[in-house]
């Protein structure tokens, strides 16, 4: 019985993943492979690495990724390394803070950086109250073509996810290895480099790829700082032209290509662990204590990191209080108007609501995939199941504007799925389409909840002759119910904020979710910016009261929803 209803799902869960996420992804490569008369061409693929616009899109977006990477490492590295190993002041809150930039967009960060970066920023303003720098030629501190500004708010918004990777390797390495080093007289520094840092390469990948693929990919960032030569702004630009232009598609293989075998290198690299060397650790990692002095330098540095960390946030809360905040260091007139007129813009309250209808219908279909896929690997037998559950992490690996061009593709009038836009609202089309991007955390939390459940328990409810629907009601699920909870509240948290299938598949204002408004917000003359900043902030404290509630519900703290 259990096994029937298992195959059942798994057709049903593989059939879904077929239409709505393998189907979209041929779109993308069929049309970027196939010429106008439907022959096979690998003519648009190659003008990608021949036009020199393109082939120029294309190395900013790859700069870009490493920047950011090589900037997240230079901030996470130190952070997650001192946090597990020494106790200092503020070691619980700093770790909090820590995961703080994912709270915030990061092209609604980018309004922050760019009004305490900018030529007429905040910065500029303080130098020149100290006659430092020269009023007829004022520094772009945000880099030649906005460049710098890119990679630093893409960092700043970024290192939590390498940090949060960092942690969780260096709280499983065996203590014992450095000790033993440390006994035969090897000094700190190389103990680091020598037995540390290999022994962190799992971490070091998983963080470094995650990072590198969503700045490759990033949408929302370069659009606020207006850099068009980047592979993502490009193809963003181009969709009006779709239904002619075949190179949209080629740059969107470059970047699923790309994508995809930095995650196939992190799989076969680190498959089964092998780089972890001295195996999981038979007793925790206990934190020292530094002393006043380095204590105090730990602190500084924390606060230091922190403070830049914060620094977009403080940007936007400016903005958004700010009544007139232009060469100045600080506004010079605060108030309260711009949240009420963010409240009570056209665009803005329907956008809350549409984002709340999206982000609660994508919510509802992950828990249901994501309970049918965790069931299924972690409590039956059936052949099969790794493929199923490589099947619901692939999204993590595809960059959303990947998923977004093939979606386009299959929901104009006439085509397959034209069904998802009724009378030009696309509630189903992104219900899915978010769905699909965020079910991995679902997936996962789900399948870890299940772990920390005895088999016995369901064994029993069978033997007693419950069906296995009634034995997942009654049994698994309440008890699963915190991992479940903590998945499923990040999941619809963070579709709320979700840029690139928003920008991209949300054609018409009224439907617009919140990010599309932000983003259209911003670009309007006058107080656009300020009123993107308001309804920032008021997304940003929904998404924290949401996890704080969350939080309320598991017993734990918001640090430990986001992080180890």
């Amino acid at each position: 019985m259990t096994q029937r209803v298992a195959m059942v799902l798994a057709l049903l869960i593989g059939g879904f993943f077929l239409v709505f996420f393998l189907w979209p992804l041929w779109m993308a490569l069929q049309v970027a492979f196939l010429d106008a008369e439907g022959h096979p061409t690998i003519v648009y693929f190659l003008e990608v690495f021949i036009n020199p616009l393109y082939l120029e899109g294309l190395q900013n977006a790859l700069w870009i990724a490493v920047l950011t990477t090589l900037g997240c490492f230079l901030l996470a590295m130190p952070l997650a390394f001192l946090q597990v190993n020494f106790k200092f002041l503020g070691r619980e809150a700093f770790n909090l803070l820590a995961l703080s930039p994912l709270m915030l967009p990061p092209f609604v960060g980018a309004l922050g950086v760019q009004a305490i970066l900018g030529r007429h920023g905040s910065l500029n303003s303080l130098l020149l109250d100290f006659g430092l720098i020269d009023p007829q030629n004022l520094p772009d501190w945000l880099g030649q073509g906005r460049l710098a500004g890119v990679v630093l708010m893409n960092v700043l918004h970024l290192y939590p996810i390498v940090y949060v990777n960092l942690i969780s390797t260096l709280k499983n390495l065996d203590p014992a290895l450095d000790e033993v080093a440390m006994s035969l007289g090897v000094g700190p520094v190389r103990r680091f480099f020598r037995i540390t840092v290999p022994l962190l390469l799992p971490g070091i990948f998983a963080g470094g790829s995650l990072s590198f693929v969503w700045a490759f990919t990033e949408l929302g960032v370069p659009l606020m700082f207006d850099f068009e030569r980047v592979t993502s702004v490009q193809i963003f630009n181009a969709i009006r032209d779709l239904t002619g232009n075949p190179f949209p598609y080629a740059l969107v293989i470059t970047m699923l290509v790309v994508s995809i075998l930095l995650f196939s290198v992190s799989s076969a690299l680190f498959r089964g662990g092998q780089w972890t060397g001295g195996g999981r650790a038979v007793r925790s990692r206990m934190a020292h204590d530094p002393g006043f002095f380095k204590g105090t330098l730990i602190t500084a540095l924390f606060t230091m990191i922190t403070a830049m960390a914060l620094a977009p946030h403080l940007g936007v809360f400016l903005l958004a209080f700010s009544d007139d905040w232009y060469g100045t260091f600080f506004p010079a007139k605060l108030g309260l108007a711009h949240f009420a007129d963010a409240l009570g813009n056209e665009l803005t309250l329907p956008s809350i609501a549409n984002s709340l209808r999206y982000a609660g219908a994508s919510t509802l279909l992950d828990i249901l995939l994501g309970v049918s896929v965790s069931w299924i690997v972690i409590r039956t037998r059936l052949k099969g199941r790794g493929l199923l559950d490589a099947l619901s992490m692939l999204p993590i690996s595809v960059p959303g504007i990947v998923l977004a061009l093939g979606y386009l593709a299959l929901t104009r009038e006439g085509k397959p799925l034209d069904f998802l836009i009724q009378e030009g609202d696309p509630f189903l089309l992104l219900a899915i389409a978010y769905g699909i991007r965020r079910l991995p955390y679902v997936v996962r939390s789900m399948s870890a909840g299940l772990l920390q459940i005895s088999p016995t328990l369901e064994e029993a409810s069978a033997n007693l002759g419950a069906a296995p629907f009634e034995t997942l009601r009654r049994i698994t699920l309440p008890m699963a119910m915190p991992s479940l909870l903590a998945g499923g509240v990040l999941a619809f948290a963070f579709a709320m904020l979700e840029v690139s299938d928003s920008m991209i598949l949300a054609q018409r204002t009224v439907f617009f979710p919140i990010t599309k408004a932000m983003y259209t917000l911003s670009g309007a003359i006058g107080d656009g910016p300020a009123l993107a900043a308001a309804l920032g902030v008021w997304s940003m404290l929904f998404l924290i009261l949401l996890l704080l509630l969350l939080g309320v519900l598991m017993g734990k703290r918001l640090s430990g929803l986001l992080g180890p």
